[in-house]
């Protein structure tokens, strides 16, 4: 997980803010399709806005399963607020 500073936290919150969400995590959670899902966002528009539906929680925090998608990307929590998250990944020079 790469650390991220207060500027770029807040370019990448105004940035997706108004946007929709790009991945949705459905019925059976955050499985390494999804994962791979995010990771393809990322790698395209280093920042990603995901929404967790209802049955996807399974008894999990949202902000678990943010973390979770984070480490297996790569990348870095942004924000967490409800049952959507910000995911944010530098590129590779």
């Amino acid at each position: 997980m790469s650390k991220i500073t207060d500027g770029k936290k807040r370019f990448v919150k105004r940035s997706l803010s108004e946007a929709n969400a790009s991945v949705r995590i459905g019925k059976d959670g955050a499985t390494p399709e999804v994962c791979k899902e995010i990771a393809r966002h990322l790698d395209k528009n280093k920042m990603v806005k995901v929404k967790i539906l209802t049955t996807g929680l399974k008894g999990d925090e949202a902000k678990a399963i943010a973390t979770r998608c984070a480490e297996q990307t790569g990348s870095t929590v942004v924000e967490v607020r409800g049952h959507t998250f910000m995911l944010y990944k530098r590129r590779q020079k």
